[in-house]
């Protein structure tokens, strides 16, 4: 399922915004002067989809509708909660409407001000509340929201106070699954540690992201790596029998032999190049002039193994191109390698190493963010990128839409982004939405 449109009414009490999302392109581009509600727009979609409702909570707003393209759209209302006669709380109250079916209505549990003020969770579903809990009866401090600590004094007691939040219908649950959002924040430099401060103190709660992304690459191509190992081995075991009951040979030229082993090659050329394998300690493997049927019959079925244990490699490996070769374009007199053991890594011009943290702030912002769009948005995504001009040379603003269709193109997502340069937009004023200020 994909959005259409995102609407909201009454932001910060005046604005109504209406951003109708570029299907064909596959991005939209919202811009208009400070205060608007550009990044406030796209907090709210992923506060939405990823069940941050503190989001929804302290925003300003009266509504806001998501339109899809089955033609369901859901609504999310905010109003004044006022059975406590002691204190005014606010209150969210989702609607989904499907054509031709009873409307579901929905209204998460929301602590009171009392609760936020004892320093509770601004607001929980429960698997925000499962998610809190994971280190045992420990006291922990979890930096769940980039801007708020949310204090658990004792995990045991928090659990009894979470069996009270009501359990979300499975329509809502179906409804936020069915498209991925992947929020790229201004703040995008720093990653919150996934071991909260108060359990381990040696470690830092907000680590530089340029490290955790060449670890989590270590790790990525580590996957692959077993899965290349154990589906060799299983191949291994019935080469023999393949071998005597390979019916295929007689209808394979030597031509066309020699034409898949040298595709082989290339491919594995092109593996090695991009750090997920090795060099070969024979690599100048010939083939005699010519190929007789025992022959023939044994390369047949080494070239289909072959294919297939490289093919677990092609999706990998094509991000990975592209990958350094936007690098390269990019950054001046350094050179970006790629291996299994250090994920990415930097040297200058002359050859000396340079660490990932040791890049501009320029370079750290555009490599953070192409990372998350090659190898962390899973397909048919919706990508919210906040400000993707901070810190970029006016050069590489203007060539930042073209890089982000030549992902697209690869990995099949949607993007709205939010910005305020008119170097990101360039000459694509096509793609643009510009917030209008309140109707008088």
């Amino acid at each position: 399922m994909r959005i259409n449109k995102i609407s909201v009414t009454k932001l910060f009490g005046f604005f109504n915004h209406i951003i109708p999302l570029n299907r064909e392109e596959e991005i939209t581009i919202i811009h208009g002067p400070n205060g608007f509600g550009k990044t406030v727009l796209l907090r709210m979609v992923n506060g939405f989809f990823n069940s941050r409702y503190s989001e929804l909570r302290t925003i300003p707003f009266t509504e806001l509708r998501l339109d899809f393209d089955d033609g369901s759209h859901v609504e999310v209302t905010k109003s004044i909660d006022q059975t406590n006669e002691n204190e005014k709380d606010e209150k969210l109250t989702f609607h989904f409407y499907h054509p031709g079916a009873e409307p579901e209505i929905f209204s998460p549990d929301l602590l009171t001000n009392s609760a936020v003020k004892m320093n509770w969770h601004l607001s929980a579903t429960e698997d925000e509340v499962n998610s809190l809990i994971q280190f045992g009866d420990q006291k922990i401090v979890t930096p769940l929201d980039p801007l708020e600590n949310f204090a658990i004094p004792f995990v045991e007691n928090f659990k009894k106070f979470a069996r009270r939040f009501k359990k979300e219908p499975k329509w809502l649950s179906e409804l936020k699954s069915s498209i991925d959002v992947h929020f790229i924040e201004t703040q995008r430099l720093l990653t919150p540690s996934s071991v909260p401060a108060a359990v381990d103190t040696k470690h830092p709660s907000m680590i530089p992201s340029v490290n955790i992304y060449s670890q989590e690459l270590v790790e990525e191509i580590q996957a692959k790596l077993a899965e290349y190992g154990a589906l060799s081995q299983s191949l291994e075991r019935t080469f023999p029998a393949r071998i005597f009951n390979n019916k295929a040979p007689s209808q394979l030229t030597e031509e066309t032999l020699r034409n898949k082993l040298n595709e082989i090659e290339e491919k594995r050329s092109l593996l090695i190049e991009n750090g997920l394998l090795d060099k070969d300690e024979n690599p100048d493997f010939q083939v005699a002039q010519h190929i007789d049927g025992t022959t023939k019959n044994i390369l047949s079925v080494y070239i289909e193994d072959v294919e297939q244990k490289l093919m677990v490699f092609q999706e990998l490996a094509t991000k990975i191109e592209l990958f350094k070769r936007i690098i390269k374009q990019r950054f001046l007199y350094k050179n970006m390698s790629i291996s299994k053991e250090k994920g990415f890594t930097f040297t200058t011009a002359d050859g000396k190493p340079l660490s990932p943290t040791d890049l501009s702030f320029g370079e750290q912002h555009e490599l953070v963010m192409l990372y998350q769009l090659l190898f962390k948005v899973q397909p048919n995504s919706l990508v919210l990128i906040d400000e993707p001009e901070i810190s970029l040379h006016v050069a590489w603003q203007v060539q930042f839409l073209k890089d982000l269709q030549e992902i697209i193109k690869l990995a099949n997502f949607d993007v709205l982004l939010a910005t305020h340069s008119p170097d990101i937009i360039n000459d694509r004023w096509d793609l643009t939405v510009e917030l209008q200020g309140p109707i008088e």
